[in-house]
C-alpha cells in the first residue's frame, strides 16, 4: 500500500509577497489542468461525468468555488515551501 511521504515544510513561513505568488501559481495550475482536460476532449458540465467527459470545474479560476481554489492553493503553497526548504531563493522582480 502506498503511503505518501511529502517533505516536511512546516517550518517554512511564507512572506506576503510569496503568498501572492502562490495565488498566481494556483490560478496557473488551474489553467494548465483545464487546458489539458479540454485538449483531451472534456467540456463543461454541471456534474462530473467521466463517460461523457463533462466537468463542472472547466470554468475560469475566479469562478471556482473556494473549496476548489483551496486545492490549487495547497499545491502552490507546498511547492513554494519546498523550494525554500531546499535552500533556493525566490526573489521579487
Amino acid at each position: 500500500m502506498y503511503t505518501p511521504q511529502p517533505i516536511d515544510t512546516t517550518n517554512i513561513i511564507l512572506t506576503d509577497d510569496i503568498i501572492a505568488l502562490g495565488e498566481l501559481l494556483a490560478k496557473n495550475t488551474h489553467e494548465v489542468w483545464a487546458a489539458n482536460r479540454i485538449a483531451d476532449g472534456w467540456t463543461y458540465g454541471e456534474k462530473r461525468d467521466d463517460a461523457l467527459k463533462h466537468h463542472p470545474c472547466l470554468i475560469p479560476y475566479e469562478e471556482l468555488p473556494e473549496s476548489e481554489k483551496e486545492y490549487d492553493r495547497a499545491t502552490a503553497t507546498e511547492t513554494l515551501k519546498l523550494i525554500l526548504n531546499l535552500g533556493y531563493e525566490i526573489k521579487t522582480p
